[in-house]
């Protein structure tokens, strides 16, 4: 197979754009660089029509915001695998918008297959080996290799293909209408910017007392400032849970920084002094100066409401059984607990649920009310 074309620049897209109009159907991926970078990026974005496969490469400041209107046109389907990522890269990098998305994942979840990923799907399938080591690639890297530029090719070459064999097999099931829904509810996924403290996005900072959050803040705000230093994915700095327990322990000297499990003499060398540095202001912070931790009301347990949810759950495990569907897809725990909590009686009480979708509602709706009873 020979390689794809890499369009970089913006009279290539215009034309390329246009193309993709006249298509009713396109496949679509990307790769980004979340690994190798300290801010993310889309390195690539690949779309496959019926007749070829044509790479895009972002990063030489060409114009993708001609892509828009083809991409935001529902009456073109946009085959995705796993689309939730792609869509909020998409948003963020180049404010580009999906419409008419049908995502060969979770097509692949409703129909029940125990393995998703999309080489296992294409290993089924079409009996196609993809090359992970690929995935954790440094896609942001020019010139991209050419294994790399086949990897990339493959991942959208196969949808057409793959689509039309588990669309009919939804169609057979009677679950295509299930996707359908999903797909327009996966359109409007973005990414979040948070406010506020650090240690409020850091898991298990709710564990820490509040000198040990000062420690926790001054030790996340140096790590990005050093991440970003060195362009680099916070990890790759200091892991979340050795920065966990040098919050917890609080070392207040190089005999205690020694004793941290997860910092090695080779972190301690680099890193030692400015670990120090980050940790003492946070140690001479009067009481009034030291953070909170936000806690929610604790819910007041029903026993009630947690019989409904023992018998909501027997109910989602047999009828998942029946189906041949991981329960968790078939309807998951928090609106397990939603419907438990809220009780509803009759179907026209199910307007309260706003997690309940609405092929939900017509699939499993009765069911619901019977095990509640």
């Amino acid at each position: 197979m020979s390689l794809p074309p890499i369009l970089t620049t913006t009279e290539q897209i215009k034309g390329f754009a246009a193309e993709l109009e006249k298509y009713p159907v396109i496949a679509v991926d990307l790769e980004a660089d979340s690994m190798h970078n300290y801010q993310e990026q889309v390195c690539l974005l690949q779309f496959s029509t019926p007749d070829s496969t044509v790479l895009i490469d972002p990063l030489v400041g060409a114009d993708l915001s001609l892509l828009k209107p083809v991409l935001a046109n529902s009456q073109i389907r946009k085959i995705f695998h796993a689309a939730d990522y792609d869509i909020r890269c998409l948003a963020r990098d180049f404010d580009i918008e999906i419409n008419g998305l049908f995502d060969t994942m979770i097509s692949c979840q409703f129909l029940g297959e125990e393995r998703f990923g999309l080489a296992d799907v294409l290993r089924k399938y079409f009996g196609v080996e993809l090359d992970k080591q690929y995935q954790r690639a440094d896609w942001s890297k020019r010139p991209l290799s050419e294994p790399m530029i086949r990897y990339a090719a493959e991942d959208t070459s196969y949808l057409h293909e793959l689509v039309e064999n588990l669309e009919a097999q939804l169609i057979e099931k009677g679950r295509l209408e299930w996707v359908q829904e999903e797909c327009v509810l996966l359109e409007k996924v973005r990414f979040i910017v948070r406010q506020g403290a650090m240690f409020l996005r850091f898991k298990g900072a709710g564990t820490l007392g509040r000198r040990q959050l000062a420690v926790l803040e001054n030790l996340l705000h140096w790590r990005d400032a050093e991440a970003q230093r060195r362009n680099c994915p916070l990890y790759m700095v200091l892991a979340n849970k050795t920065l966990l327990t040098l919050a917890s322990e609080m070392p207040q000297g190089d005999d205690q920084l020694t004793r941290i499990n997860g910092l090695s003499s080779r972190l301690t060398d680099r890193y030692g002094k400015k670990i120090l540095a980050a940790v003492a202001p946070a140690l001479d912070l009067t009481e009034a100066e030291l953070p909170v931790y936000p806690r929610a009301e604790r819910r007041v347990k029903d026993p009630q409401v947690e019989k409904r949810v023992i018998r909501l759950k027997e109910w989602r495990k047999q009828v998942a059984a029946d189906l041949e569907l991981d329960p968790g897809v078939l309807i998951n725990n928090a609106l397990l607990e939603d419907l438990a909590r809220k009780h509803p009686r009759t179907t026209a009480d199910f307007d309260t649920i706003d997690l309940l979708k609405n092929w939900q509602r017509k699939v499993l709706g009765e069911g619901i009310l019977q095990a509640l009873l």
